[in-house]
């Protein structure tokens, strides 16, 4: 009897553990919470990260899109002599879409007017510092922008215009990454017009443009002091 007995109460105690496991596997499956991000808590990667690299296949479909989104036309650029502000052409987009890219990009922040000629231009977007090859190639180094240039747009006191890596170049396509401002004079002008894109205009703060074209520079144009570009902000 006492057999029987032991043997009930086993079977009874068995039973019952079962039932607690299940019971509680069963709990946790129930009280385990349904995971629902609210849209508030997605972290969103930048819009900025998740452009393409920029490439002489991609560069007009790319800086089209681009430009129709970002419809910014005022830059104002900071140096360490001053501020200078550009009115960018409507009808150059390309070359104005490139330029709003590589503001928003910040890859403008840190390069310099690295070639200054008297009375004649200042150029920028260039630099000796090994983070601006690394911006080129995180941006795209090798695309061109095709020429925007209009035949009644010529080079005057002010005017902003693409830069050219070589001067042979049939297409007269813009080296993206540089730009310089023209102060003259007229008769310097003939192997310009018709030939590099004039795509926007000085409003404000020639007097620093001046100032910079007057800096003392080697026998290269580059400066001897560098002229940094600190930032550029956009309207």
């Amino acid at each position: 009897m006492k057999f029987v007995l032991w043997l009930v109460i086993f079977l009874v105690t068995l039973f019952l553990g079962c039932e607690d496991t299940k019971k509680t596997s069963d709990q946790k499956v129930k009280e385990r919470p349904l995971v629902q991000k609210d849209s508030s808590e997605i972290q969103i990667q930048s819009t900025e990260d998740l452009y393409p690299l920029i490439t002489n296949k991609n560069v007009i479909d790319f800086l089209t899109q681009y430009g129709a989104s970002h419809p910014e036309t005022l830059a104002t650029i900071t140096t360490n002599h001053g501020a200078i502000t550009i009115r960018l052409y409507e009808d150059t987009p390309l070359h104005r879409a490139n330029f709003v890219y590589l503001v928003k990009q910040e890859y403008f922040n840190g390069t310099f007017f690295h070639r200054i000629v008297k009375n004649f231009i200042i150029q920028g977007g260039n630099s000796d510092d090994v983070s601006t090859p690394r911006k080129r190639n995180k941006i795209g180094r090798k695309y061109l922008i095709p020429a925007e240039i209009k035949p009644s747009r010529n080079h005057r006191y002010g005017t902003v215009s693409g830069a050219k890596d070589y001067r042979e170049n049939p297409d007269n396509k813009s080296a993206p990454f540089e730009f310089f401002i023209f102060l003259g004079p007229q008769t310097s002008t003939r192997h310009l017009n018709g030939n590099y894109t004039v795509f926007g205009e000085v409003i404000k703060g020639m007097n620093v443009v001046e100032k910079i074209a007057n800096l003392p520079a080697e026998d290269d144009d580059w400066p001897i002091q560098n002229v940094y570009i600190q930032n550029i902000t956009l309207q």
